[in-house]
């Protein structure tokens, strides 16, 4: 494990109810004209099937992500990924994706799946040396903005089944 990556793991945590109004305040800076509203993501933070991790540093919740796996199933979804602009490029965005790789394998998951905009090459970069292939295109799925989603599928290996 590199030093980068081991920093960055250092920090993750399990996401509560208490940690709502900064992934909200995350959330809306970072997502402005498509945030999630603070009842869905408080929804998400409760819900059984969800499981929400943030990363704190020095206090502060810097970012946060989540995924859908109900346990059993065969596929879970990487529901959002969130990091706050003066923490990017620290590793946090890659930390956070094989946590939620690996609960979904813990679950049962044999496929993990997600969107992502199609105007974000950073992201689709990330996913990519992830393992993720594109596999479809949603056109228009991000609104107001009329941006298009890139639908990625990652097939799990039986190291993470």
């Amino acid at each position: 494990m590199s030093a980068v990556y081991a920093d960055a793991a250092a920090g993750l945590r399990l996401a509560t109810l208490d940690d709502l109004d900064a992934i909200m305040a995350l959330e809306t800076s970072i997502f402005v004209t498509d945030a999630w509203s603070t009842a869905l993501m408080r929804s998400e933070l409760t819900a059984a099937h969800s499981f929400y991790l943030v990363v704190e540093r020095d206090g502060e919740v810097v970012a946060y992500s989540g995924l859908r796996a109900v346990p059993g199933a065969t596929d879970a979804d990487i529901q959002t990924i969130a990091i706050a602009p003066q923490a990017r490029r620290l590793g946090l965005g890659r930390a956070l994706m094989v946590a939620m790789i690996g609960e979904a394998a813990r679950r049962g998951a044999r496929e993990v799946f997600l969107e992502v905009r199609a105007d974000n090459p950073n992201a689709q970069r990330l996913y990519d040396s992830l393992g993720f292939q594109s596999i479809a295109v949603r056109q228009h799925y991000y609104q107001p903005d009329d941006v298009d989603a890139i639908v990625m599928r990652l097939t799990l290996g039986e190291a993470e089944a």
